[in-house]
């Protein structure tokens, strides 16, 4: 079933345009692109050669095998190539935000199939539950969809052996495992934001625990996909300088000091631990950039929404202190600078030609 596909996307694959890719995202962190905006697009098209199918999340999450998983991710894929869209070719055991919440024992929400969106966990919503979290500790088995995620990088790293070009320019980037506070929001509900206050100690101790599992699994994915290059790694179609993406998407309901007790510490771990990356949020980050900007080895940031945000102050607070933000909507960066705002080289933007269905929209 795969053969003929894997053999499209081999033939289609021009490894001098993704090496060309690769050297401009390197000079985009090296301070070398020479534009006040960076954009990434390929210099031609490669149309594929067989009709690739259309398959849904569901379907692919609940297949027993991987074919339909691996199709769906491979034709992002194979569309980047097919528009000359800037993505860098990647793609990810895509199983939505619940895969960190399910090895503790969280169930998934899916919406209808018509849908085609992620699925979610189910929160607890009980103290007690949360306390037994706490006092087991690390979750060490593979369960729940954290055993799909890693069968399906197998399953990948199998399928693509005999395709030296999909070994090379196709990457499998690190699942979604959200940050710290998104993956307790997700166990613990939404009364976590007046428990933050009731029971603050609970609260850091199921985070440590969260950080803890978050970084004993991101250690084993190391073990299999080690990065791409030695500083960087891949997101949505996106070159990373250093290892992780975090989501703080919980973030925006916290004050800044809030954020600066309960979320700033436990991503910091993670960055110590991996040597820094990015962090991508959703909604409103304004208020708090100021201490996120403060962490070590942060190397910038993706905002989805910066129509809910004080970009004045987003930009004070990134691109003034070297810090890039990636993955920015063209349309707001242009208006910024018609009002004379200067990026220097530090903000990038995917161009019009870019396959959307790789971002953060999907699920982070």
């Amino acid at each position: 079933m795969l053969k003929a596909f894997l053999e499209d996307l081999e033939s289609r694959i021009n490894e001098e345009e993704e090496r060309n890719l690769y050297c401009r995202w390197k000079e985009f962190y090296d301070g070398k692109t020479g534009a006040d905006i960076f954009i990434t697009e390929r210099k031609n098209k490669y149309p594929a050669r067989v009709p690739w199918p259309t398959i849904g999340i569901n379907a692919a999450i609940r297949a027993d095998g991987f074919d339909k998983m691996l199709l769906r991710e491979l034709k992002m894929v194979s569309d980047a190539l097919e528009i000359g869209g800037g993505d860098i070719l990647n793609i990810r055991s895509n199983y939505g935000t619940g895969i960190l919440p399910s090895v503790f024992g969280a169930e998934m929400f899916y919406l209808d199939d018509s849908a085609n969106t992620l699925p979610t966990a189910i929160p607890f919503g009980r103290k007690d539950k949360v306390k037994s979290i706490v006092d087991n500790g690390i979750p060490r088995k593979k369960i729940g969809l954290m055993q799909k995620v890693f069968a399906f990088a197998e399953y990948f790293l199998e399928a693509t052996k005999s395709y030296p070009k999909i070994k090379k320019y196709v990457h499998l980037y690190h699942p979604d495992f959200q940050g710290p506070m998104d993956v307790v929001e997700m166990l613990w509900g939404s009364s976590l934001f007046l428990d933050v206050y009731d029971s603050p100690e609970l609260v850091k101790k199921l985070l440590a625990v969260v950080t803890d599992t978050y970084i004993y699994f991101m250690k084993q994915w190391d073990a299999i996909m080690p990065l791409f290059g030695r500083d960087y790694s891949v997101q949505w179609g996106m070159m990373v300088k250093g290892h992780i993406m975090l989501r703080d998407d919980s973030a925006m309901n916290f004050s800044p000091e809030m954020y600066a007790e309960f979320i700033r510490p436990y991503d910091q771990k993670v960055f110590d631990v991996f040597g820094g990356g990015m962090i991508h949020f959703c909604g409103k980050g304004s208020h708090y950039i100021p201490h996120m900007s403060e962490m070590k080895h942060l190397a910038g940031i993706n905002l989805s929404q910066p129509h809910y945000n004080d970009m004045e102050v987003i930009y004070a607070n990134t691109i003034e202190k070297g810090l890039r933000i990636i993955g920015f909507n063209y349309d707001v960066a242009q208006q910024a600078q018609q009002k004379g705002r200067k990026f220097n080289g530090k903000i990038h933007c995917k161009g019009p030609l870019c396959a959307r269905a790789n971002m953060p929209s999907e699920g982070k």
